[in-house]
């Protein structure tokens, strides 16, 4: 068998069960993680205030419960949709697999779906928290996050995002997938200006919240061609670093 046989099939078994769920089972998986990561980044946000006016330990109660919670929910939804959990994830996965990558198996289908059931689950995730905490359910931030520094973050925070999760694959190591996205999150939260949102459906949930965790909706848009920006990068350094090798023997 040829090196190139061997990670055919080491990528095939990673991604056999994501391949073989029904899409409707996939979309619901894509809702319920992405509902349940922005419950989890608001929510600990509102805690966090609610308990110490220092910013520094907001920020990291926030960031922990981030990093726990976006690990146990690609260890639980993995296995069904690929926890992506991220259009711009989506929209990388579908953009190998039209170039002969490796990946999940996204189409123009699966893009069609994916794409919706995360902003819908990132918008309900945002009231859910509110609801928990007490807050209106509905309270557009007003949280400014328009400055070009943190842009410049969210290239750099949604680039190493996809990066990481693309070298994984080129490299049949998807299996660590739950610990290295969520500590790569979580260092991130702190590595960059932006506190690294690195992801549009994230992004729009969070303009619910007028909370610690929130962003204005007029920042919105510069925060999601960032990101976009940053997925661009992300997957040209995939190319550049993680080559190919030629079958042997």
């Amino acid at each position: 068998m040829t090196v190139t046989d061997d990670t055919a099939v080491a990528r095939s078994e990673i991604t056999a069960a994501p391949q073989s769920a029904p899409l409707a089972a996939r979309a619901a998986a894509e809702l319920l993680g992405t509902a349940a990561l922005v419950a989890i980044v608001v929510g600990s946000g509102i805690q966090a205030t609610g308990l110490t006016r220092d910013v520094g330990v907001q920020l990291l109660a926030n960031s922990l419960a981030t990093v726990f919670g976006l690990g146990i929910l690609i260890l639980l939804l993995g296995p069904v949709s690929g926890a992506h959990f991220n259009p711009v994830v989506t929209l990388a996965e579908w953009w190998t697999g039209r170039r002969g990558g490796a990946g999940v198996g996204v189409g123009a289908r699966g893009v069609a779906v994916y794409v919706p059931a995360q902003f819908v689950g990132a918008t309900a995730g945002a009231v859910l928290a509110d609801a928990m905490f007490g807050e209106p359910l509905v309270k557009w931030s007003t949280h400014d996050r328009s400055a070009g520094h943190l842009l410049l973050g969210e290239v750099v925070a949604t680039a190493g995002l996809v990066l990481l999760i693309f070298g994984l694959a080129r490299t049949d190591r998807l299996r660590f997938a739950p610990v290295a996205v969520a500590s790569y999150i979580g260092a991130a939260y702190w590595f960059t200006s932006s506190t690294s949102f690195a992801n549009p459906a994230v992004t729009v949930g969070r303009t619910f919240s007028d909370t610690f965790a929130g962003i204005a909706p007029g920042s919105v848009p510069g925060f999601i061609g960032a990101q976009l920006v940053g997925g661009a990068v992300g997957l040209a350094l995939v190319a550049l670093i993680f080559v190919r090798g030629r079958p042997v023997g």
